[in-house]
């Protein structure tokens, strides 16, 4: 994956980053590099292409957009690093759920040079601290492309959560890496998740487990 080109956008509005990852998934052919996007957006809830709106139980005044991702509904903000990866499936010979299991394994792999133990879901996609969700996963697959990705709670208002069923689950809590082991540096958690991500995509010419 030496190809891989990794861009900090830095805090963006989520509609405007959505349509630049549209617009470089169609119009990318099979030389262009995959990449990875990072970013911060303010304050919205996202509901996936098949997201029952019952699960936004009260918006409030944050606005609500669906979008073209797969699962339900989650929340952005400031304070959460989202890893956005248009990776060319065809080419590195990664399967759908392969892509899933890099970016839960390359979240794992980061948290856990923090001494945190984590682990995904096969029936529900993200990753996990102790029943608590700590990241968020949902993919976009067009043209053989992925884009969308993995959203990590790192340091931010949690309470907007308690407004929705996360990914549709009743009841279901989230966590963030402030709280549980005191790491707030965007920066840093960037940097870590950015070289786990390559590590693994290195690697991954076959889903990461069967």
């Amino acid at each position: 994956m030496s190809s891989l080109i990794s861009r900090d956008l830095g805090y963006k509005q989520l509609p405007e980053v959505w349509e630049d990852m549209k617009r470089f998934t169609d119009g990318r052919t099979g030389e262009t590099p995959d990449e990875i996007w990072f970013v911060e957006h303010p304050p919205i809830f996202t509901l996936g292409l098949n997201a029952n709106p019952s699960h936004v139980l009260e918006a409030g005044d944050i606005p609500v957009l669906k979008v073209d991702r797969g699962g339900q509904v989650t929340y952005h903000g400031p304070g959460q690093l989202v890893a956005y990866l248009m990776l060319d499936l065809a080419r590195s010979k990664i399967s759908v759920r392969g892509v899933v299991e890099v970016l839960e394994a390359a979240v794992i792999d980061t948290v856990a040079v923090y001494g945190i133990e984590a682990y995904g879901k096969r029936d529900a996609p993200g990753v996990y601290v102790g029943g608590r969700k700590l990241a968020a996963v949902g993919l976009r697959i067009r043209r053989h492309c992925s884009y969308h990705g993995t959203a990590v709670n790192v340091d931010m208002r949690l309470e907007p959560f308690h407004r929705i069923n996360p990914c549709g689950f009743e009841g279901l809590e989230v966590t963030q890496l402030s709280e549980l082991c005191g790491v707030r540096d965007m920066a840093q958690v960037r940097g870590d998740l950015e070289a786990k991500l390559k590590e693994r995509l290195a690697g991954a010419t076959m889903p990461v487990s069967a």
